[in-house]
């Protein structure tokens, strides 16, 4: 017979509220989150997010403010008000009774990838993995997204940039957990530069994977890349899965055919 946990929860019943316990099986599961990037929705991440939880896991998707239900406040959003969104959805995921709080993972693209990067400062991940992710000045932290400079952007992301002289990069600096990078080869939103900036802060990782996806633009217009892009991201993710309940056995076994 499979063991079981429990705790003991409190329902809110007409301003009152009854005594419950919450039973589940004892086997915990990984927590995966996923971040859209500028001008997307998650509505772009719930076909994944199937292929993912699939896999075993648990997958959250979210619209960052300035985005969908929210896009009234697109000219006045900023990174840190997304990053708290971020944070939000991690502490709803990991809440979760059958989320491993030491199994997470966060997925994002862009300037998801960004705001993914940045959450592993605040946030105990286990998995990070960045399609394409952005990078932008510190002085910009509380700035409006929307009213960031373009040509400016350009120019920064040109050049190689320092862990030191990026938050985002600083925080992959002290990242210790497996990390996958994947750029696209004809991108012309974030440059190579930008990718060799990612892939050099991540020092002390457990492990980096870095992939092209061939023929792919920024957005993954095609429904080839997108196609790659998918088939990528599950198979890391099953490696990774794989690799940690050989390691600790407390990942839940997958199924035979998780694809």
């Amino acid at each position: 017979m499979a063991t079981t946990r429990h705790r003991q929860v409190q329902i809110p019943v007409d301003h009152e509220s009854i005594a419950a316990t919450l039973v589940a099986p004892s086997t915990l599961v990984p927590g995966v989150l996923l971040v859209h990037g500028w001008d997307g929705s998650q509505a772009q991440y719930i076909a994944r997010a199937h292929e993912i939880a699939a896999l075993g896991c648990i997958c959250m998707t979210i619209d960052l403010r300035g985005h969908a239900q929210h896009a009234a406040l697109r000219e006045a959003v900023t990174p840190e008000q997304n990053l708290q969104d971020v944070m939000a959805a991690y502490d709803t995921l990991v809440g979760h009774p059958a989320v491993d709080p030491d199994a997470m993972a966060i997925i994002g693209s862009s300037y998801g990838g960004y705001l993914a990067a940045l959450a592993t400062a605040q946030r105990p991940v286990r998995w990070l993995a960045l399609r394409a992710p952005a990078l932008y000045r510190d002085a910009h932290w509380r700035v409006p997204k929307f009213g960031l400079d373009r040509a400016d952007l350009v120019s920064y992301r040109s050049s190689l940039v320092a862990a030191s002289g990026n938050r985002a990069l600083a925080a992959c600096e002290a990242f210790k957990g497996d990390a996958l990078i994947v750029e696209s080869e004809h991108d012309s939103m974030v440059p190579h530069t930008v990718i060799e900036s990612y892939r050099a802060a991540f020092g002390h990782v457990r492990s980096i994977t870095y992939r092209v996806l061939s023929g792919a633009d920024h957005a993954l217009s095609s429904e080839q890349s997108r196609h790659d892009y998918g088939q990528l991201l599950v198979t890391w993710m099953t490696e990774m899965l794989l690799g940690a309940r050989a390691a600790t056995g407390r990942v839940r076994p997958m199924p035979k055919n998780p694809a």
